[in-house]
């Protein structure tokens, strides 16, 4: 099998994923190797770091509450579900690509999988409904950008729109309640294994087959050539369009399978749902060391992203804070993620 170019295959996801050519150029601490991964090790410390913090000021502030284990096992839920569509944008992302439609594909998916129609099927019908919808969706998404030579933003600005649409038509604006039993039981506390909700259990499940693919196997080292240089990766033998069609398919599944986790949360299906993940999935791959140009990123940081998100959300709400507040420490954590990620750059082209 024809392996990417060098230097497409240099610029790796993150420490495991580093497995170009001896003839990699070297850094000035001795070698591409070590050097890149030393800066990785230190993003992801600096991102525990950030979530021990914020873990600190929550016990702080409302200790009793915080602390609670129905409140920890709140936010690992509440995290799952938005971290299950921010695993298929960072593969997105790392291609260089984005995709605005998340969060509107994850409100189709919850709606078309909660009709009654569907709903007749039981658990079988409303999970292989969610993640159908997802991966239809996410295959026009691809075929549109990677056969019919559309931009990314253009192409999923588009599915945002008519996902959206779709969902209202189909809810006529109606929240649909699920009344299949095993579905919901899924939420409650009795369906828990050694206190881990199940929700929780299918996001590290996402997460780790997620990381798997990226750092392990020869579609991941194509996603970091893809996004690194398309053109170096198409001449070393890479089927660039087919690559990015995967890569958007796979978004998509991620937005199915949330769709399903969301109804198991909810209990519902409402045209509203997914309202700004896609911001959310793209502000947490970002503070996870994910670069908007492409080329480089982590699945680690981009979970690590979404739980300090997640984590702050919590807090504010726990110390009865305004959500505008919220939102502006949120757009804080952004720009200081993306001036590091700058600084990093420019000093690895010195």
């Amino acid at each position: 099998m024809t392996q990417p170019a060098p230097s497409a295959q240099h610029n790796g996801p993150d420490k495991g994923a580093l497995t170009g050519p001896s003839g990699a150029p070297p850094s000035k601490s001795g070698g591409g190797r070590p050097a890149l991964g030393l800066r990785l090790d230190v993003r992801i410390l600096s991102l525990l770091g950030v979530l021990a913090v914020l873990i600190l000021v929550g016990g702080i502030t409302e200790p009793d509450a915080f602390l609670d284990t129905g409140n920890l096992q709140l936010i690992l839920t509440q995290a799952s579900v938005i971290g299950v569509v921010t695993v298929g944008m960072t593969f997105v992302i790392i291609s260089g690509g984005i995709d605005l439609s998340v969060g509107a594909m994850v409100a189709l998916a919850s709606v078309w999988a909660t009709t009654l129609a569907t709903q007749e099927y039981g658990f079988a019908g409303i999970a292989f409904t969610a993640i159908i919808v997802g991966l239809a969706a996410g295959l026009v998404n691809g075929v549109l950008i990677a056969y019919g030579g559309m931009v990314p933003f253009i192409a999923t600005l588009a599915m945002l729109a008519s996902a959206r649409g779709l969902a209202l038509q189909i809810t006529d604006g109606k929240t649909q309640i699920v009344t299949v039993d095993s579905v919901l039981d899924l939420g409650l506390p009795d369906s828990y294994i050694l206190g881990i909700p199940p929700l929780v259990i299918m996001f590290a499940v996402v997460t780790v087959v997620g990381w798997l693919i990226l750092n392990r196997t020869t579609f991941g080292r194509r996603t970091v050539a893809v996004g690194g240089n398309a053109e170096a990766a198409r001449l070393a033998g890479i089927d660039v369009r087919r690559q990015r069609l995967y890569l958007y398919l796979l978004s998509g599944l991620c937005c199915g399978i949330a769709a399903f986790m969301l109804i198991v949360l909810a209990g519902s299906g409402q045209n509203t749902n997914g309202n700004l993940y896609e911001l959310d999935a793209i502000a947490a791959a970002i503070i996870g060391g994910t670069l908007l140009s492409g080329g480089r990123g982590t699945i680690v940081g981009s979970v690590l992203g979404v739980l300090i998100f997640t984590t702050i959300t919590n807090i504010f709400a726990l110390n009865n804070l305004q959500s505008d507040v919220q939102q502006i420490a949120k757009g804080a954590i952004i720009v200081a993620a993306v001036l590091v990620q700058r600084r990093t750059m420019r000093g690895r082209e010195t």
